[in-house]
């Protein structure tokens, strides 16, 4: 599924020793590989070949600009939930009209921007928002494509805090309301409502939900097109799983083989399909490096206490999610044949892996099995390429880490290590707040 195998006892990313990345470009640190990008945007590709769909990366899953254009090169679309994701998308060379636009809280500020761009189809999450997207086209006299997001309440069983096709989310309206949403504003001259949108949530580990969904959606479209109301796309959205456990996900082609035949004869009635994948692509197209500072023993814990934790990654004190640890550099005989959770071996010592940040939810690993290690040591924190990076931050004052992109034999630094300066450059110069008006009566 990726590019980093052991050779040895060490730990290569394609061509390169991942030892001699840590050496040159410091811990912490992400480093990607380019040519697991490619693979898994084509092994996606080809699965749902039948449905001749455009692939939407999702930008939010690892927003880098070496990533977006390594994916855009491949012929990715992309799907945005902000402004700024847009920009990223321009500036990864990507056409606005191949973009989708998601997002249940999209500014005045935002929709105007995507309008001028001429983003192919904003995704709409409640009425409100669809009589602000037309108000706000009709006064630019800049028309758009409306696709409406529908929850169709199937539980994907997924972590609480990322399922999104429930009736209790913050998203889309349910099945019920579809219909009448498109009776109230399907005839509207700015914003034309000609697309579905319906993502269930992530990370997904088997199709039976996108099953279950879609069969929904697709009577939805009948009685929608019965009614006079043409759909014209459906986005399935994204949300399939990633390795981080080795056999966790389902291979592309095992998804497509049950989700394609829901769909295609739609799709040869003319009905275009909009994937949204995002970790399935980037997950385990990256590793985060870390340096052992301390080993420490407690009562009857021992910490493996490393450069970088919760402000690095989010995603285990956050989500509970697993990834896998391993020192980069082995006894052969221990090189990991598997990624598992509960690894085997008597040479082993149950540790926690926590990071440097003052909270006690500073972790990366909790009752972990690994190899002995110490001071200097160098850990890679696999699966990392998506939902790393992006959220990431300087709590405790701590510069984000670099970002490094391997093609074959070739490193590039592709987000420079952040030092002191960058922590304060935005307030290093004050300015007064001009603008404000001291004449608004007081209470």
């Amino acid at each position: 599924m990726d590019h980093f195998t052991y050779v040895d006892g060490r730990l290569r990313c394609e061509g390169v020793l991942v030892e001699a990345i840590a050496e040159a470009a410091g811990t912490p640190c992400y480093v990607y590989s380019r040519a697991t990008l490619e693979d898994h945007y084509r092994r996606l590709a080809e699965a749902f070949a039948p449905l001749d769909p455009l692939i939407c990366y999702s930008i939010k899953s690892c927003s880098n600009l070496a990533v977006c254009r390594v994916l855009a090169e491949c012929g990715a679309g992309m799907d945005l939930v902000s402004g700024g994701e847009l920009h990223r998308a321009r500036l990864a060379g990507v056409d606005p009209a191949e973009c989708v636009y998601a997002g249940a809280g999209k500014s005045d500020a935002e929709i105007r921007q995507a309008l001028e761009a001429s983003v192919g189809w904003l995704n709409v999450e409640s009425e409100a928002e669809f009589e602000n997207i037309a108000s706000i086209a009709a006064a630019m006299s800049l028309p758009c494509r409306g696709a409406l997001r529908v929850n169709p309440d199937v539980d994907p069983r997924t972590h609480r805090y990322t399922t999104t096709g429930k009736k209790e989310t913050k998203f889309g309206v349910d099945l019920e309301r579809a219909k009448a949403f498109f009776d109230t504003y399907g005839a509207d001259e700015h914003c034309a409502l000609r697309g579905i949108h319906v993502h269930l949530g992530s990370p997904i580990y088997s199709p039976e939900p996108y099953v279950q969904a879609l069969e929904k959606i697709v009577r939805l479209i009948d009685e929608l097109e019965a009614a006079g109301h043409p759909v014209e796309m459906l986005d399935i959205g994204g949300g399939f799983g990633a390795d981080y456990e080795t056999g966790q996900t389902p291979p592309a082609v095992d998804y497509a083989r049950r989700i394609v035949p829901v769909l295609e004869d739609r799709v040869r009635k003319g009905l275009a399909v909009i994937i949204e994948p995002g970790r399935t692509i980037t997950a385990n197209a990256g590793v985060l490096l870390l340096r052992v500072l301390y080993v420490k023993r407690s009562g009857t814990r021992t910490f493996v206490i490393c450069d970088g934790g919760m402000n690095t990654l989010l995603r285990p004190s956050h989500y509970q999610a697993f990834h896998f640890i391993w020192p980069c550099r082995v006894d052969p005989a221990h090189v990991p044949a598997a990624r598992l959770r509960h690894m085997p071996g008597d040479y082993l010592e149950t540790v926690d892996v926590v990071g440097p940040i003052c909270e006690s939810g500073d972790f990366l690993a909790e009752d972990r099995a690994l190899p002995p290690v110490s001071r200097g040591d160098l850990l890679a924190v696999f699966s990392t390429g998506a939902y790393g990076m992006v959220m990431a931050s300087r709590y405790n004052s701590m510069p984000l880490p670099a970002e490094i992109m391997v093609s074959g034999d070739q490193c590039t630094v592709v987000r420079r290590r952040e030092g002191y300066d960058d922590l304060t450059a935005h307030e290093l110069a004050p300015e007064p707040l001009t603008t404000v008006d001291h004449t608004v009566d007081q209470p």
